[in-house]
């Protein structure tokens, strides 16, 4: 089926008829390339903020070959710090050190030792590609060679980088002790030809590995947006009436949800807007007592003077 040409379209791609707009080639040909861009890289999805010297105007989620303190990586464009970049949603330098700040302050994995080298080429992607689809043999592997150390240790992942320079093992111990693993790094070294890095990680940082989706539906947090895991307290549970269940309050982790802890400070500013219990408010069906509330909605149980009956009245509505 032939594609016929329709008015508007050709109205809007004809200079003569625009009024002077500029079209989508012209605005972003008078861009100036980015001097710095901030990137996402690694498995653990490290953020990093690398200048660019390049004529290139990458945009929001393009793929670069960057350098970093581990080599020669592939990351993705999160954004730029400068305000004539070619991305469209440029964030200043005060506005990333704020958020850096709120995240996890000097705990956030952020570096600005490294440089982007260049936009991922084709041949860039399918190295990388190549590199995936061994990612499986590679682990299993460093697994056959850790079994003749019978270390109390649990290999999660042995990281590859684009520049082959380095690999990166993930491990976990399954007990208290603090065992050596030097000499299982010195083996992989051997069998992979490659210098090993070892890098301790708990069982979040497992979590933010291997795990893909949690029970919400929703993506795992430590592997989508959270960067700075700390632990979880049971007072955040309670804080927000969740079930005590183990079953229902732990992650993919087996530990507490993450949610819970920086959710925490929404409930207690929105539990402090609900009446205690005991406490005798006005409604418009008369006073009463408050003998329950929701948090979330909003919303107080009172038990009415006159017939003792109960009602639910959203906070905004009692009476002064």
């Amino acid at each position: 089926m032939p594609i016929v040409p329709l008015p508007i379209f050709e109205q809007e791609a004809d200079p003569a008829t625009r009024g002077g707009a500029r079209t989508d080639e012209q605005v972003y040909a008078a861009l100036k390339p980015p001097t710095s861009i901030v990137v996402r890289y690694g498995a653990r999805r490290m953020v990093g903020e690398f200048p660019h010297e390049g004529s290139a105007k990458p945009g929001c989620g393009s793929k670069l070959v960057v350098r970093t303190p581990r080599g020669t990586e592939l990351g993705e464009m999160l954004t730029t710090t400068c305000g004539n970049g070619g991305c469209g949603k440029s964030v200043s330098r005060s506005e990333l050190l704020k958020y850096i700040e709120r995240s996890g302050g000097k705990d956030y994995p952020f570096t600005a030792e490294g440089r982007v080298l260049r936009v991922a080429e084709p041949a860039d992607l399918e190295a990388w590609s190549r590199m995936q689809a061994s990612t499986r043999a590679r682990l299993d592997r460093a697994r056959e060679v850790a079994r003749g150390f019978a270390l109390p240790v649990k290999l999660v992942e042995l990281e590859a980088i684009l520049g082959g320079e380095m690999l990166t093992l993930h491990w976990m111990a399954t007990d208290e002790s603090q065992p050596d693993v030097g000499p299982l790094v010195e083996a992989l070294r051997q069998a992979f030809d490659t210098p090993v890095v070892a890098q301790q990680i708990g069982a979040r940082d497992e979590a933010r590995l291997v795990a893909d989706y949690e029970k919400c539906g929703q993506h795992c947090c430590c592997k989508n947006f959270l960067k700075v895991l700390k632990p979880v307290g049971m007072k955040s549970a309670k804080t927000q009436k969740a079930t005590m269940d183990p079953l229902k309050i732990s992650g993919r982790c087996g530990r507490l949800m993450c949610c819970l802890r920086y959710e925490d400070q929404t409930y207690e500013e929105l539990a402090k807007r609900l009446p205690k219990k005991g406490t005798v408010v006005r409604t418009e069906e008369g006073p009463g007592t408050v003998i329950d509330g929701k948090i979330l909605v909003q919303l107080v149980l009172v038990r009415l003077e006159e017939g003792r009956r109960e009602i639910a009245v959203p906070v905004e509505e009692l009476l002064p």
